[in-house]
């Protein structure tokens, strides 16, 4: 059978436009089905445009707590509508940059809600073209809080979040996971009163013990409020925002905020994207796939890869699943994601990144292990910008001396991990990591000494 593209990729997110390109690139002819705008949600309402007004946020705190240090004598004013601007133009000069990369690479392009009404087979709108491979990278979308519908402005996901008109002068957020709590250090740092509350008992509940407790002990002295072990017990809207009563450790308290950002979670979309005839198997409301063999679905011909097949729901994920995918379909290659490699980063400041286990769930897996440690605070280049908060944690096998896990907390966090997640790929031991020189002075010579740290070896601590 003639098909009129070789593969059809649902979604122009960082799966589906990487995708793309790189099918593209190994000769396949390929069109991108996307709904709103290329770069999806990452590009154009999270990954980037957050990191445009988290660098607004540093850069107030920068003036007001650190101004008098670097000789800074003046008063700082800021347009909250101007940070909220400048964000939105970093993302379309983004998503600018896909589209001429796009045409550099002939990826042809509709515009358009698709649906896989049968086997190699896509609608969109009124028109329906056939693809020998289809792969599925539609993404996912914030998670109501159950009777706390998203109104837009009142009760909010961090799509309003980052367009807000105004800058409210409270804001309650429910989520103490990455996203909950970048919202939480911007808005605090630009004069908001933020209360954040979170179910499990520490923020950021997934990295290590030390690195959560570093970061709230940090932010709650920045003026946040965080409450966790915490849930909300009724919400109501009020003429002036919301009023939530929340049930903490130490009892009932009623919070009151202009709005409320919802940080609890994602669903897949998958809605209405298969016909009948199509028997696509889903697992949790994500689709299933076989990551070992392609990201192949039930269905043969039908791949899918990024967040729409679950967690992590990560963009660097979701680009390398893609690429994988297609260079399977392709027969270009085998080769299939490392998860075991996966670096997380939250953006606030100090920043957080780790890869591999933490320390808890290092010795649980039965493993002797040494940790290595070194603050910022004894690192040159760290005391010369005035950012000594924060540390290097690894964790190390204590037999084999080979990298199980890093841990950081600082403001070069999520800069420095990569260097951790190459280290940890190639297996690499805390020898090899103090033998590997590092320029001096950079705050990446504080992996070398936690990693000199942890054989009694570091000079500067």
């Amino acid at each position: 059978m003639a098909y009129d593209y070789d593969i059809a990729v649902i979604g122009g997110g960082p799966a589906g436009y990487a995708g793309a390109i790189r099918a593209a690139q190994l000769g396949k002819k390929v069109v991108c089905v996307e709904r709103d705008k290329l770069g999806g949600i990452c590009l154009n309402w999270g990954c980037i445009p957050t990191k445009a007004l988290l660098t607004n946020a540093h850069l107030v705190e920068l003036l007001r707590d650190h101004g008098k240090n670097f000789g800074f004598e003046g008063q700082s004013a800021w347009n909250f509508s101007q940070m909220i601007g400048r964000s939105r133009a970093v993302a379309s000069k983004l998503n600018k940059g896909i589209e001429g990369l796009f045409r550099k690479y002939k990826v042809g392009s509709k515009f358009g809600v698709a649906k896989v009404t049968k086997p190699h087979t896509v609608e969109v709108g009124g028109e329906t073209f056939t693809a020998e491979s289809i792969v599925i990278a539609t993404g996912v979308r914030p998670r109501p809080l159950p009777g706390a519908e998203f109104d837009g402005k009142t009760i909010i996901s961090y799509k309003e979040a980052m367009s807000l008109p105004t800058q409210p002068k409270s804001m309650l957020i429910i989520g103490g996971g990455p996203i909950g709590l970048e919202f939480g250090y911007f808005y605090n740092a630009v004069g908001t009163k933020v209360t954040l509350v979170e179910l499990l008992d520490r923020v950021l509940p997934g990295e290590d013990e030390e690195i959560s407790a570093a970061l709230r002990k940090s932010l709650e002295k920045r003026g946040l409020v965080i409450h966790t072990g915490s849930k909300t017990s009724s919400i109501e809207k009020t003429a002036t925002g919301v009023k939530a009563v929340i049930e903490t450790p130490n009892g009932k308290q009623t919070v009151e905020a202009e709005t409320m950002l919802v940080s609890i979670g994602v669903n897949a979309n998958v809605e209405g994207l298969f016909g009948d005839s199509v028997k696509v198997e889903l697992y949790k409301n994500h689709v299933k796939v076989d990551p070992k063999n392609g990201f192949v679905t039930s269905v043969p011909g039908i791949y899918a890869a990024g967040d729409v097949i679950g967690p992590p729901w990560l963009a660097h994920v979701a680009h390398h699943e893609s690429l994988c995918c297609i260079e399977w379909i392709c027969g270009h290659s085998k080769r299939t994601v490392d998860y075991s490699t996966i670096p997380g980063c939250t953006y606030t400041d100090p920043g957080v990144a780790s890869v591999g286990l933490t320390e808890k769930a290092a010795r649980e897996a039965g493993h002797k292990v040494r940790i290595g440690k070194f603050p910022f605070l004894a690192s040159g280049r760290a005391i010369a910008s005035d950012e000594t908060e924060g540390f290097v944690k690894l964790v190390f096998d204590d037999a084999t001396g080979e990298l199980l896990g890093a841990h950081l907390i600082g403001s070069q966090a999520t800069e420095l991990i990569a260097e951790l997640v190459m280290a940890k790929r190639l297996e690499a031991t805390e020898e090899e990591i103090v033998h590997a020189m590092h320029p001096h002075p950079t705050y990446s010579e504080a992996i070398m000494e936690a990693a000199a740290q942890g054989l009694g070896e570091s000079v500067h601590i």
